[in-house]
């Protein structure tokens, strides 16, 4: 099955679907002018984790933005420091996260804390 997210005025994403594997152009424009943009489920950070052909950077969620100029899918931005990863088209911290426990961000440090 191949799925699409539709798109608003504003290339953000306000639904993903499941469509029939023959609609799967890339992109649908339905009479009523709506436009759906195919996602692959299995695309991540330009990776397709089962080893196929990645689409689209990231499988569209709510809130995405399709970047025609990227042809991809973009996550809303997490926090003001993290820019965005052009290879993955993923936000990163400004830090990277230690490896040696849990942790969560503090923007206002700008850095990571311990949790």
């Amino acid at each position: 099955m191949a799925h699409f997210a539709k798109l608003d005025a504003k290339n953000e994403v306000i639904f993903v679907t499941v469509g029939r594997d023959e609609d799967a152009e890339g992109e649908l424009t339905l009479r009523t002018g709506a436009v759906y943009k195919q996602t692959s489920y299995n695309t991540r950070g330009g990776v397709h984790l089962l080893g196929g052909t990645p689409l689209r950077k990231n499988y569209a969620g709510i809130g995405y933005k399709y970047d025609a100029q990227r042809d991809a899918f973009i996550p809303p931005q997490p926090f003001p420091s993290w820019v965005l990863n052009e290879d993955t088209c993923l936000w990163d911290a400004p830090v990277a996260m230690p490896t040696d426990g849990r942790y969560e961000w503090d923007e206002a440090a700008v850095n990571w804390k311990v949790i």
